[in-house]
Order: C-alpha cells, then structure tokens, then sequence
C-alpha cells in the first residue's frame, strides 16, 4: 500500500477580542472562505481560557469499540467478502485457509474482482490470462504465477462463483487435512460485531492483534470430523440420491447435516473426490444459509464502565506500548500514517475504545454554566456568558434552533468526547446539515478531515462506486457514522479535502452539509454542539426534502420551527423575520399545492390537529419517516399511523374517500403570520432589496460607493440591527473604501525612494498580478470607483514596461541610457515589478561594461589602480557572457600590465643599470599595451632622457668648444638621475672630479687659512675696491635676470663678474671681461691710494681723521700699506716684531692669498688644459697668468732701462714726511685690537739697513711706502699692478731692491739670471738663458714636434712613464728666468691650441694619460726632443715634482730606478737656504 500523503491544511483563524467578541458575526464573515474547505479552525485570543467545568470524579461513561480495519470502507468490504467464502466452506465441512503466493498473502477479492473483469474463469483460461492478471495484483512477471493463482482460484473461488450463480452443486477438491502447507495462514474472518463468541471478547484498551498460528489453533479446534460411516446394509434402502434416484454406492452416499437428504459424491458437480470431514449441508441448506439477510455494521459497547482517570490511564499505557516511547514525543504525522496503514490492513487486527457522544446534561460540560455547584473565580465569570460557550451558542439570538423548545442532544445541548489514540470519528455530516463546532479542552490533539458541501454528493457517489456492496444492504450507511474512506482515495476521484491538528483550546468549525471525520493523536476531552444561523434556514428546508428521499428520520420538524418563529413575529430580529418570511411563503405555497392534490385524491374529511403535542415517534410517516407538524393523512383501520401529503397513497388499502386530512393551521392562518413577518421586515425588507440589488447590480448597473455609504447610513438611522445583511454590506464598503484608498494610493504614490534603489519589495507593494487581481476586484465589486478606469490604464502602463523589459532583456547587452530610462519609467509605479531586480542587474552590467569601454578608451589615464577597481567592481556583477569577456579581457590586461610595470620597475631599478638599446626595446613593448603603467612611462622617460643626454654629450663632443664646468656638472647631475647605463658618465664624473680636484689643488695653493675670499675673488681683479668697510659684503653668485631685462654689461661686482664668465662661450670673450675688470680694477685703485696718501699728507686735525680697521685717531706707532696706502694701528693688524731691513707691507684688504709663485701656478695651468674643461677660477687663472707674464715683460724693460737709477737719486735725496715728527712720541699709543689681521710683507736686501732717516718718523721702524712724487706714473702703475697680482715674482723684489740700493740694475740683472751649479750627477751646466730668442725657438721646435703627433701616437708603444709620485704644487724658492720663459710660452701656446681641440670624450683614460704623456714638454733647458718606440721619462725627487727626459738630464734608467733625481732649479732653490 503507497504511503499516505496529507492532505492541504484548511483555514486557520486568529480573531482579534473585537472579532472574537461575537461569534455569529465573525463566522459569517470567514464563512465565504471556510465553506470552501468544509472546516476551519479558530484560535482564540491567548488569555481566552475558559476553565474546566467537568465534574471529573462523577463522569464515566463506557465507550465504544472500534476494530480499526473495519472503519475502512474498501476494508470492510473485503473482509465481507472473505466472511462470505469462509461461511460457504465451512458449510461445506471445509476450513477456509488463505495461501501464500510469492510471500504474500493472495488477495482473494482482488483476484475474484479481476477475474470477473475479465470475463470469468473459463474465458480467461481459454484466453490465458492468468499472468496478466498476476501482474495487475502486483506480482513479478516471468516466475510462473499465474498458474499458482489459478489452482488457487479454482479451488477456493470457482466453486463459490458456481454457488453464486445458481447452480445447485457443491464442489471442492481442496484437501481437508489438519496437516495443511505451512505458509497457508487461517483468517479469522468471523469477528463482525454481534458475531464473536463470548469466549473471543478481549479486556479493552489492548491491541487485538491476534497470531495466525493461535487462531488456526482455534479453528482446528472448532472443526469436528464430519465425516459419516457407512450406511448399515439393512437401512439402505432408506437412503436414496437425490440427483440420480439411485441407491446403490452406499459408501460414496453422504447425508445432509441439515435437511438429512442423501446425494452421491460423483453426482455432485463437481463430484466430491473425499467425503467431508465437518458438518456438510446440502445445495439446498446452504442457499438458505447463504442468502439470510447480512446484519448491519455497527460499534458494540465495551463491557467495562471508565472514569475519565482509568480511561487516560489505559489509553496512555496504549499509545506508549504501542510506539514504545512516551506519549508526548510520538510525532503527530508518525500517528497519522499508521492510522492509515492500519484502517487499511487485513492482516493486522488493532481495537480501541471512544468515549463518543457523551450527555453533558447527564454529566455536566466542560463550560461552567449557570446553576451549577461548582465555584468560579471572579475573572472566570465572564465565560459563564460568552457566546463561544458551547452552552450558549445554540440558544442565542442568531441561532434559530433557540426557537426549538425541546432539548435536543447534540444540537442544542453539548455531547462529550473521550478519545485515545486512533480513536476516530467517521465521515459524516451534521443533522439537518447544520453547522457544527467542536472545542478541544485539554488532552492530545484531534486530526481532523473535511470536504467542502458542495462536493458531498461527489464524496457520496466516490464511496458508493467504490463499496457498493456496503450500501446495498444499508443506503443511509453515511449517516450511521460507522464507514471511513482515505482522504488518499477520495482525493484520486476528484472529492476536495483538506485537513486539520486540531490542539487544546482551539475550535473547529464544520460548515452545512460539510462531510468531516477523523481520529485523536492520543487521551484528550472534546465537547460539541450544533447551531444553525439564518442563512442555514435555505439549507435546512433542503435538507428535509433530501431526507424524505432517503426515508430518513428528522431531529425535528423543520416547518414546526418557522411557525413558532413567525408566531413571535414582533419580537423577532428583522434579518431573521425578512428570512423567515421568505421560508415561511415557500412552505406556505409548498403547502397549498400539496392540499389542493390530496383532495383531488379524494381526501374530503379533514381536521385541526395539535401535531406538537404528539411525540416526534408518533407523527412520523410510516413511508418517509418526516416528523409531520404542518398535515397529515391516517385512516381509521390503523390507528396511530399516518403519511405526510407526500405519500398519501402508501398509507393502506382503503378508499381515499376514508382518509382524514389533519391540519396544523389552515392557510388563511397561515397568511396573517406570514403578513405580520413581512410588516415586521418590511422597512427592512425595503432596505434589504435596495441592498441586494445594490450588491447584485450587473456592471452597468452598479451604484457608486457613495450611495453604498448612504444605505449604511439609513440603516443606522432607522436603526436596523446588525444582521448578516448589514455586516455583509458594511464588509462589501470597507473592502471598496480600501480598495479606493488602496487604488488611490497607486496612482498618486511613486515607489519610495528607498526602494528605488535595488533595496527590495516595499512591504505593500502589490505584484502585477495582484494588481491585475485587483483590478479585477475592482470591476467585481458591487459599487463603481472612480478610481477603477485610471488603475485599469496604469495595469495597462505596467504591462506595457513588463513587454519593453522584456524585449529589452532579451537583447544581449543593452545601453545603460536605456535600461535607465526604463528603470526611471517604473519609479512612477507602486508596483513589485519582477522585472526591476533583472533590469537593475542589467543595468549595473552595463554601466560596467560602458566604465571599461570608456577607460580602455584613453589608454594613457587607463591606470593599473583603474583595471583593478573595474575588475573588483565586476567580480560583484551577476555573471553574463558580455561581462565574463570584458572581465577575461581586462584581467589579461591587468596581468600583462601588472608583469610589464614590475619589469618596468626592475628594469629601473636594477643594479647594474641596464643599456639604452635593452631599455628602449623594453618600451617599445610597453607602448604596446594599451593602459597606463607608471612605471612604464618613468622607463620611457628614463630612456628618452637618456638619449636627450646622450645626444647633449654627443653635441658637446662634436661642438668645436672647450665644455664648461657647469655645464658637465649639469650632466653629470642630470646622468646620475637617470636610471639608464650611460657610457659617458663615468668618463664626465671623472673630468668632473678632477676639475674639483683641481679647484682643491688650486685653493691650497691660493688661498690663506680661514680666507673670507674665494678662489675666483682671489684670481679674478679685485671688484670690491673702495667698498670694503669693517664689514665685507656677503657675496652673491649667479644672481637671476630680472625678467624682461637683458643682462647688463657692466661689471660692477664679483657676482657680475662671475655671471660674465659663466655666459661667456669662449675663451677671448672671457678674457676681455677680466681685462675690463681690470681697468676698473687699476682705476679704482688709483683714486683709492691717492685718497688714502692724500689723507695722510693733509692738515686736517688728528681727532677728525678715523684710520686703520678700528675706524679711530691715528696713534703710533701705525704702519702703512704699499698697495692702498691706508693707515692702520700696529696693534690693530700683524706685523713682524723684529725687521731684518726695509719692510714692504700689504695691509689685510689687499693681502687676498698666499701669492704661490709662478713656477707653482704654470703646472696647475697645465693640468687644467690637460682636463680640457672650461671653468671661471680657470678663465681666472689663465687672465692672471697672462697679466703677470705681461707684468713681468714690462718689468724686465724697466729693470733694463735706466730710469730707475734717477728715481733711486731722487728716494734718496727727497723727504719722506713732515707730519707728526714733533709730536712723533707724544701720541698717545693705540689700544691693540683684539683681533689682529694677518697681513703680508717681505724683506728687502740689507742694504736697506743702511739707509739714513732724515727725520724720525711715526711709522714702525724700517718700514716706510715709496712716496707717490719720487716715482714715475708708469713705475707706480707697475708697483701697484705688481701687488695686484697673487703671484710671487722675483721681478718684484728686484725692482724694490733697486729703487733702494746703490747697485747698478746691470750687476742686479746679473746676479738675478745668475744659475749655480746643478745635479751632482752631471756636471754639465744648462747654459745661460738666450732670453727671449731662445724661448721662442725652443717653442718652435715644439710646435714642430706636436706636428707629428698623430704620427708619432701610432707607432710609440704605451710609455712607460713611472706613476710612483703625485703632482706636489708646493711653492719652490726659484726658477731660472730661461726656464719660466719657456714655461710661460709653452702654456700660452697650450691655451691657443686648446681653444681650436677638444679632447675626445670617448677616449679611455689610458690612452688620454698616454696622450698627456706624449703630449708632457721636458722642462731640461737643452732638451734633445727623442723619438722612438719607447721614451723613458724620470720625475724629479725635489720641490716641482716635474718630468724629464732621462737622456735630457744624462742619468740611466737604472740610476732613476735606485736613486733618487734632483733637478737642477730644485738644487739651486736648496743652495740659496
């Protein structure tokens, strides 16, 4: 058997207080829903608890008993049938035993069923069917079944189906022997209600499942051997077959148990092999048995009286046995589905006991009611009213059985139900199809079914197609309450049923003519009561009809109840009398017409008869069973008989003319009752038909809600009561006020802004369906809204976006503008759209879609940051192709710019720097991915950088200029930034660092300790000549160009000067700054001097005048100095404390550097030109170089002129001073300064020791300036400049020492170009200086030798120079005048081909030392310029540090390996120390 499926459940109700307040109302208003299903159940408000009524130590009561597979309908059936094939064998002196096919039972009505279906035994064993029909019955195909079902059948039911069908035959060939196959199992198929032996009845509340093997016990027990002995031979002749006449074959001649007649076993058909060992009946007897009339089904009582605490406590210790677990955790659904199972088994015989139908007026109900003993609590008074009191319920006013005097049990007074598990109740409807309503008080749940009024014919006809065999011998089975069907079975044909749990403290509601049944989970205490509403009376008078039909006792008289209602017309409810009324005129009419055929019968004589005072039993027709109350016809031969007017003649045989007609009311009474029920409803009546035609009115026809309202208005005013009509019409207004409102607020209201977004459906919002639901209520509402055409076209604009949607949708991607506008369209809509979550979906796909179409656009601002965001915001997208390959794409994408902006990254990163050529082809890969890729680009900016640089170095290195410092420091700055392998940068660090190096070297060599000057101030003209103050300016370098001005020419500062230099793009247009510099230089000067000596000379008065750094009054003793002639305190400067002859003094302005000599200043010239870098300090140098070499020239034509032995006379002869003689130590002496400043001074030849002062002077003893009369203009200019310049000359001191000494300038020049001996290790002398001839032809010689310098590269090998020591730039004591003559020309010829040749840049170091070494002039005076594969060079040990030929200064290359070399102006330098 299939599983069983529950049912769908039924309405479930839950009334507020003010629902729940009157039940009538509330039931009418869930009625139009209830009634659909048939039942319902309500749960009342939480704190209703009405409490426990029931006297439970009185109550007991003896339930009845239920074998639960005699409920089932199909059940009972086959246990009929098997009762009536058990009884055929077993008056054939056989016992019946069921055989097992396959391990199973054979289903011996399933196979006689089928078998007749096909036309019966004999056809179908001509047709061989038998395995068809095994299958139908559930067997395997291909195992031989069919010829086991068919031995089976013939030998149980073919005999039985001959007895059926009249033939007069016994025939059985089954074997009788007590022995019988082990899986043959007897059925115990006699245990019918009022059938089983008093010895069979089992205690109550256990279950009756009874062994196969004990009752075959039983059985065999029962069985005697019915077998009868031989005939003795004298009584023979007695004994004669009936069916031959014969007498012989006494043995084979058995004796009827019944009726004693004799018949051969071989003439029986069929013949009988054996004879039987029971009691055996003839034909004959057994029809007789066989046709008594079945006795109908029916519950016995149990034998045992119950308490409700005995009872619980069996049914407890039942349920818990059964399912073995406690009774609380038994699942509700496990208790359902084995109810099912066991209704519907043979096999399993299970009995429980209900306490059905119990009086509550014998025992009291469970709600307290008034005049009882038991005592209530103040709060618990208020149920002893209520109207969901079962007491109350039938007797309030709305319900019209209170109109019924007599108490009836059921209806109008509560029974009682006791229930334990399984216990059922089954299907049936209600008397008089009244309503129904069943409170469970405490206790297991109650499962209820129930199917719907209209479908109770289709639920009558199902049952009766299915069991006919039940209702032939009882028709009105239904309404025994004694069959149940599976809601399964009932459902498979078409009967609606639905299903409830109904817990305690919750009701249950059936509805008219609604079938219900069911079962209890468990012990529980229900009660139930009837009642009828108004709107029931239609249904009653129909149900009174259909009772006729059915012979049918009613529960009261129907007609009786509306003429006592009418007979209290003035005091009736207006619905109830308007409803009467119109019953009352159908009975009326009904009535009349059923007279005017009785007298037509014949029936003349007739008579008033008080039928209420006749019991119901009494008055009832004898063919219909209808309680008469209106007439009745009875004859005189049969007292206390009488028919309704119905069946008339079935009352007896006698003449009608003999019957007596007795009459209620005659119809003219009945009319003036009729009259006061309609004057009664009259004025409701009138309102009532305006109401119906207002609620029936077709749709042209309908009224507006406005004059809905009015009616309920007038209704008010006239007072009318609160009646169904009335609920039902305020109901129907409130609906249409809610639909206006509802309908209103759709066309006024847009979605919510919340919503908008994508935030879900709003609370109230309606679907489109149930917005073409609700335009559809609208239109089927009684009244017309306005508002009904205006929401019909908005459904029509909502359908319209659903198909733009959808069209829209279908496409596979559309633009966002579109599915935007679309979306912006249903924001005028309250409506739930489905269509809108797709849409917005959509929508943000394409916004996406559209967001990387638009970024991958624009390459260059498509950023890796951007490919992720757009690959993060579609991972939250809804998966769609159009996206997945957009997202593919851009994934790749990323993960190529991802690998490439990382190369990019390393690539700048790397260490070593990697190549131009590597780099562009990198980017030229990356300017291929179309995206933006930071570092990508900083790669292409490194490399187009690089290859700026590269083209500036290359420009640079073409150009025909020498390059400037800062230009190389700017690209060496620039090439350090750059991530790039620049081949020439570390060839322009390198020139950079030795330029620095050289500026260093330069510094020492110029520049005092602390020095406040620079070393461009120191070598440039001095520029801040008549400025200088105790504070010297702060000096500015390079100061900006104000905008829209050129810069000026004039050089006015250092910073003017600097800037000059730095712009200037050659050589010569530096020098020609420097040599302006210098005329404002010498002219400032002049002024300055002749200022300072003109202050010194002048009368003005001492306290007025502010000399020296201290700005006071000059005091002695004070010191002057040569170059400014500015006076200064000895205490406030430095001076030597001890003079060794005539002393010349610089004062600390004009003391600007250590003044190196010239034979220290030409190498770093050299050096400079051999780095081939323009710098100012270098343009500087250069300028003073030439400025002294041009100094010296002029200094050498005045030593060798004869001017200077005048100007010597006229020193010698002229006074120095003539102020502050007298008064020379009278002045107060000048406090010493606390900071002295360093100035320069030298000494001059002894001879000046010599020298007679003519007066005493303020000045420091042995120090006195050369006065400007006693000189010439041009030898002051030469003096002045001779200062000016930072160099040591020994032209200086000469021209100092001949302007004060005797000695003619000839022997001075002399002892000047005198050379001492050189190197002990030759003794050879390097001659006499040539003057300037034999410079010039030296340099000629050189300028020769360079002619072949590309030549001579070519074939001389790398020279092997000796790199054992540095260039030293100390300064040396003194130099041949040959030799700085030859120096001085080879640099100025150095710096003339500098400016015309660059150096390669590209050329490696070694060989640009090597092209140094090549290029290196032997400094020896007679150098013999070798020439070969190899020039061995030698450094000298002494002061200059210079290179020589080793064959110019005749020593060995082992000697210069071993021994130290001193050259020959070093060894005099040493001499004159």
């Amino acid at each position: 058997m299939a599983e069983f499926l529950p049912p769908p459940e039924c309405p479930v109700f839950e009334p507020s207080w003010e629902e729940f307040a009157d039940p009538f109302a509330f039931i009418h208003k869930i009625r139009p829903i209830a009634e659909q299903t048939g039942i319902c159940k309500v749960r009342p408000p939480p704190d209703w608890q009405p409490p426990f009524a029931c006297d439970v130590d009185k109550l007991h009561f003896t339930p009845r008993i239920q074998r639960l597979n005699e409920l089932e309908a199909q059940t009972r059936v086959k246990l009929n049938f098997l009762d009536q094939i058990a009884k055929f064998w077993e008056l054939q002196g056989c016992t019946l035993k069921i055989p097992h096919v396959e391990r199973k039972i054979l289903d011996l009505f399933q196979l006689n069923r089928l078998v007749a279906e096909e036309g019966g035994f004999d056809l179908v064993c001509k047709e061989r069917k038998w395995t068809k029909i095994a299958i139908r019955m559930g067997f395997a195909p291909g195992k031989a079944v069919g010829s086991h079902i068919r031995a089976h059948y013939e030998r149980i039911l073919y005999p039985y189906n001959l007895f059926q069908s009249g033939a007069s035959l016994l025939a059985t060939n089954i074997k009788m022997e007590s022995d019988e196959t082990p899986e043959a199992k007897t059925h115990n198929l006699r245990r019918r209600m009022g059938c089983t032996p008093a010895n069979e009845k089992e205690m109550p509340g256990t279950v009756k499942r009874e062994p196969a093997e004990k009752r075959e016990q039983r059985d065999s027990e029962r069985e005697k051997s019915k077998g009868r002995s031989k005939k003795s031979t004298n009584a023979v002749d007695l004994y004669v077959c009936l069916l031959c006449g014969s007498g012989n074959d006494e043995d084979r001649l058995l004796l009827c148990d019944g009726c004693d007649d004799s018949y051969h076993t071989f003439c029986l058909i069929p013949p009988l092999h054996d004879v039987p060992k029971g009691d055996w009946r003839c034909p004959q007897c057994l029809a007789q048995e066989c046709n008594k009339p079945q006795e109908a089904f029916g519950f016995e009582q149990a034998a045992r009286d119950y308490t409700l605490r005995t009872f619980g406590e069996m049914a407890d210790a039942f349920k818990s046995d059964y399912f073995n677990m406690p009774v609380h955790m038994v699942p509700t659904e496990l208790v359902e589905k084995e109810f099912w199972r066991l209704v519907s088994t043979i096999e399993e015989d299970v009995t429980v006991e209900y306490g059905a139908d119990i009086a509550s007026k014998e025992f009291g109900s469970g709600f307290p009611v008034r005049d009882r003993k038991i005592k209530l609590r103040p709060e618990e008074e208020e149920y002893l009213d209520s109207g969901w009191n079962l007491n109350n319920m039938p007797v309030m006013e709305q319900s019209v059985l209170a109109h019924i005097t007599a108490d009836i049990c059921g209806m109008k007074l509560p029974w009682l139900y006791v229930g334990m598990c399984f216990s059922s109740f089954c299907w049936h409807i209600e008397d008089h199809w009244s309503y129904s309503i069943n409170y469970l008080h405490w206790g297991e749940p109650k499962t209820w079914y129930g199917a719907p009024g209209y479908a109770a014919e289709q639920l009558e006809d199902v049952m009766k197609k299915l069991a006919p065999e039940l209702f032939v011998s009882q028709p009105d089975l239904l309404h025994q309450l004694v069959t149940i069907m599976n809601p399964n079975t009932l459902m498979a044909h078409g009967v609606p049923v639905y299903r409830t749990n109904q817990c305690a403290g919750e009701f249950v509601i059936t509805f008219p003519r609604a079938y219900h049944s069911g079962f209890n989970q468990g012990f529980n205490f229900a009660e139930a009561v009837n009642f009828c509403t108004v709107d029931w009376l239609p249904l009653g008078r129909q149900c009174v009809e259909h009772y006729r039909l059915l012979n049918r006792y009613c529960v009261f008289s129907h007609d009786e109840m509306i003429c006592k209602m009418a007979s209290k017309a003035d005091v009736l409810d207006v619905v109830v009398a308007s409803t009467v009324q119109k019953d009352m005129a159908i009975m009326i009419e009904d009535e009349k017409a059923l007279r005017e055929t009785v007298l037509k019968l014949g029936v003349t004589d007739s008579e008033r008869m008080a039928f209420e005072m006749l019991p119901d039993d009494e008055r009832q027709c004898i063919k219909c069973k209808t309680t008469c109350f209106m007439s009745a016809v009875y004859c005189s031969c049969k007292p206390g008989l009488l028919v309704c007017l119905y069946h008339v003649e079935d009352l007896c045989s006698c003449p009608t003319f003999k019957y007596t007609l007795g009459y209620r009311y005659k119809l003219d009474d009945l009319y003036p009752m009729m009259n006061a029920l309609k004057l009664r409803a009259e004025s409701y009546n009138e309102w009532a038909s305006k109401v119906n035609e207002a609620l029936e009115a077709k749709i042209n026809n309908k009224r507006s809600l406005i004059n809905f309202k009015a009616l309920i208005e007038e209704s008010e005013m006239r007072k009318f009561p609160d009646n169904d009509l009335l609920r039902h019409l305020r109901l129907v207004t409130q609906d249409a006020d809610k639909c206006a409102s509802v309908a209103q607020q759709l066309l006024n209201g847009k979605r919510q802004t919340r919503y908008r977004s994508g935030g879900g459906k709003s609370p109230n919002q309606l679907t489109v369906n149930e917005l073409r639901l609700f335009v559809r209520q609208l239109y089927a509402l009684p009244c017309v809204l306005s508002q009904t055409p205006l929401l019909k076209d908005l459904l029509n604009r909502v359908e319209a976006f659903q198909q733009h949607s959808q069209k829209l949708l279908s496409e596979e991607m559309p633009s966002a503008a579109e599915l935007q506008e679309l979306l912006n369209v249903s924001f005028e809509f309250d409506v739930d759209l489905p269509q809108l979550a797709e849409l917005r979906i959509r929508l943000e796909q394409a916004r996406w879609l559209e967001d990387v179409q638009q970024a991958c656009l624009d390459q260059s601002a498509l950023t890796l940051d951007d490919m992720r965001r757009l690959i993060d915001s579609g991972v939250g997208l809804t998966p769609h192709s159009a996206v997945e390959k957009a997202m593919a794409k851009l994934q790749e994408l990323l993960t190529v710019s991802e690998h490439w902006d990382d190369k990019a990254r390393n690539l700048i990163k790397a260490r070593p720097r990697q190549s131009v050529s590597s780099l562009a082809a990198a980017v030229k890969e990356i300017e291929e991915i179309p995206a933006y890729l930071p570092n990508g680009i900083a790669l292409k900016d490194a490399v187009q950088k690089a290859k700026d640089w590269l083209q500036e170095v290359e420009a640079l290195q073409a150009g025909g200029r020498v390059p400037v410092l800062d230009t190389l420091v700017e690209l060496v700055a620039r090439g350090h930034s750059i991530p790039v392998h620049l081949d020439y940068l570390p060839r322009l660090e390198s020139l950079v660092a030795d330029v620095q190096a050289w500026k260093e070297c330069a510094a020492n060599t110029f520049l005092t300790e602390n020095s406040p000057y620079s070393l461009l101030e120191v070598l440039s003209p001095r520029c801040d000549i008549g400025t200088l103050g105790l504070k010297r300016k702060q000096k500015k370098l390079k100061e900006p160009v104000p905008n829209g001005k050129k810069r000026g020419t004039r050089l006015e500062s250092l910073c003017d000067l600097e800037r000059a230099l730095c712009e200037s793009k050659e050589t010569a247009s530096a020098m020609a700054a420097l040599g302006e510099a210098r005329l404002k230089e010498m002219e400032a000067l002049r002024s300055l001097r002749a200022a300072n000596e003109g202050k010194v000379l002048s009368n003005e008065d001492d306290a007025e005048m502010k000399v020296c750094l201290c700005q006071k009054e000059p005091a002695a003793p004070l010191i002057q100095c040569e170059l400014c002639r500015a006076v200064f305190h000895t205490s406030c400067v430095s001076v030597p404390s001890i003079f060794q002859g005539p002393y010349v003094w610089l004062c600390p302005h004009c003391h600007r550097s250590e003044k190196p000599p010239l034979e220290k200043i030409l190498p770093l010239l050299a050096s400079l030109q051999r780095i081939r870098v323009r710098l100012p300090e270098g343009d500087a140098l250069r300028y003073m170089i030439e400025r002294t070499v041009n100094w010296q020239h002029r200094a050498q034509q005045m030593l060798y002129s004869g001017n200077l032995k005048l100007i010597q006379d006229k020193i010698g002869s002229g006074l120095l001073y003539n102020r502050w003689q007298a008064t020379a130590y009278q002045l107060p002496e000048t406090n010493k300064v606390s900071q002295t400043i360093d100035a320069m001074s030298f000494s001059l030849p002894h001879d000046w020791d010599n020298r007679t002062m003519y007066l005493h002077s303020p000045f420091s003893s042995g120090q006195n300036c050369i006065p400007f009369h006693a000189i010439s203009a041009e030898l002051d200019e030469l003096l002045m400049e001779a200062h000016l310049l930072q160099v040591s000359l020994p032209e200086i001191q000469e021209l100092y020492q001949i302007l004060f000494t005797k000695h003619s300038p000839v022997l001075q020049t002399e002892q000047r170009s005198a050379i001492g001996p050189t190197s002990e290790k030759n003794e050879c002398c390097r001659g006499k200086r040539d003057g300037v001839g034999s410079v010039e032809r030296k340099l000629k010689r050189r300028f020769e030798r360079e002619g072949f310098c590309g030549e001579k590269r070519a074939r001389v090998k790398k020279l092997r120079t000796p790199k054992k020591k540095k260039l030293k730039l100390n300064p040396s004591k003194d130099l041949s005048n040959s030799k700085l003559e030859r120096e001085r020309e080879r640099l100025f010829e150095v710096q003339r081909s500098s400016e015309s040749h660059l150096l390669p840049l590209d050329m490696s170091f070694s060989e640009q030392e090597d092209s140094e070494d090549e290029d290196a002039i032997c400094p020896a005076v007679n150098c013999l310029q070798p020439e070969g594969d190899e020039v061995d060079w030698v450094q000298c040990d002494g002061s200059c540090n210079q290179w020589f030929h080793q064959v110019c200064v005749g020593i060995s290359p082992e000697m210069a390996e071993k021994e130290d070399y001193i050259c020959i102006s070093c060894t005099g330098k040493d001499s004159q120390y």
